[in-house]
């Protein structure tokens, strides 16, 4: 299977809450049900990424299959979502669309891409450190990284497994 990486366009974006849902479901196999019941990204919130950022978008024979958010925070690409529907996981559609993005990061000059995710499950954490992603110590964390820890504490996720992670590109 080829997969066609490209941005999205306004047409696209209506679709990208299908995936979402689908790939949330996930995490009730990990023990967050939670997370799989949560509203998919708002159209508000991807249409900012995109004036600001970056979505992209796999599709297979003109249907999408997974898509990625990115948007400035601080002075890096940060990936706010990645998500790929799971009749199309694990064929390293996800690697692909990190590789997108990171390739697109480093054209526009930045240094590195950042992410929050669940450090202890597989296709969070682990994915991304083989995708050359490193955990951010506490200490190294700026005021936009501490912010959005704060975010998502405030959403009620499980503090003691998220992270945020770096890859520098430079």
């Amino acid at each position: 299977m080829t997969y066609l990486i490209r941005e999205a366009n306004a047409q696209d974006f209506a679709r990208l809450a299908d995936i979402e849902k689908a790939a949330a479901i996930l995490f009730s196999e990990v023990g967050l049900p939670e997370i799989a019941e949560h509203d998919p990204t708002d159209l508000d919130f991807i249409e900012a990424a995109a004036r600001a950022g970056v979505v992209l978008i796999a599709v297979l024979d003109g249907a999408p299959a997974g898509f990625l958010l990115a948007a400035p925070l601080d002075l890096h690409t940060h990936i706010y979502e990645l998500s790929v529907h799971p009749a199309h996981g694990r064929k390293g559609l996800g690697r692909q669309l990190v590789e997108a993005v990171c390739d697109w990061a480093e054209k526009k000059g930045d240094q590195a891409v950042t992410l929050s995710t669940f450090r202890d499950i597989a296709w969070n954490g682990p994915f991304y450190a083989s995708c050359g992603f490193e955990e951010i110590a506490r200490h190294e964390w700026t005021p936009a990284l501490l912010l959005a820890h704060y975010r998502e504490e405030g959403a009620g996720l499980p503090m003691e497994r998220r992270c945020f992670m770096r890859k520098n590109l430079h």
